[in-house]
């Protein structure tokens, strides 16, 4: 499938999508939504596919939403331009594998959102990060006020809000907002090998400690660890998890 937004490869257990609007240093805009979500769905559908990475071409991760196309809506249009995108990003938050966003230079506003929205964050030392939505007399619009608070905190989160500071890589790892900060020219190599380490585990393990996890936050505690026993126990019936076992204790790795 051909897309022009984006570039998508797969090689071996491993997809990468590389948002390729460097121009316009990668801004979310309608057509860019729409070819996101067909690229998913060809990844959903090759079940040979255990992670997935998401970066920029060129300075930018994503440097924010298409401002050209926001300025002439009105409510109506700007609640729907709101939906595409929490829509999407709640995909990928949802996503049947983990999401690595290697995040190469500026993601600000819907492109912090974006990185939010992917499970891990690996940044170069030049990524910027910030929701500077308010210096437009905006607010963020997919999802930027729920993540960005349950990820660094409350106060944190408002600081940022209020503020529309922007934060380097370093700042960001100190908050919890990314996972790990690595140089330029080693993002992709560093973030294909933690996808190459999630690939080699149990699959199926894998895919459900994800939907457990994300699933969960929106419980009730009591509720979520009830959800956590029930499915950990199904994972008894399979082969993966007998196998997994097995292959401890004979001391050997498993043959998933």
């Amino acid at each position: 499938m051909e897309f022009k937004t984006l570039k998508l490869e797969i090689k071996e257990q491993i997809a990468t999508i590389t948002l390729n609007r460097p121009e316009a240093m990668n801004a979310l805009n309608t057509e860019l939504y729409a070819e996101l979500n067909k690229a998913l769905t060809v990844i959903e559908d090759d079940s040979s596919l255990r992670v997935l990475i998401i970066t920029g071409q060129g300075k930018a991760f994503v440097a924010g939403a298409d401002i050209s196309e926001m300025s002439g809506m009105n409510s109506e249009q700007g609640k729907r331009f709101s939906l595409i995108g929490q829509d999407t990003f709640n995909r990928l938050s949802n996503f049947k594998l983990p999401v690595i966003a290697a995040i190469n230079g500026f993601a600000l506003g819907g492109g912090c959102e974006f990185a939010m929205g992917c499970d891990i964050r690996i940044a170069n030392q030049f990524a910027k990060f910030g929701q500077p939505e308010v210096n437009l007399g905006l607010i963020p619009g997919y999802c930027g006020t729920q993540r960005l608070s349950r990820i660094i905190g409350l106060s944190n989160a408002l600081y940022l809000l209020t503020t529309a500071d922007m934060i380097d890589a370093n700042e960001a790892l100190r908050l919890g907002l990314v996972q790990k900060v690595v140089p330029a020219e080693e993002l992709i190599s560093e973030s294909e090998k933690i996808a190459s380490k999630i690939a080699s585990k149990g699959n199926m393990a894998i895919k459900k400690v994800k939907e457990v996890t994300v699933k969960g936050m929106n419980m009730n505690f009591y509720d979520a660890c009830e959800y956590e026993a029930e499915e950990f126990g199904k994972l008894f019936d399979g082969e993966e998890a007998q196998e997994g076992m097995k292959a401890f204790l004979e001391k050997r790795k498993p043959n998933w």
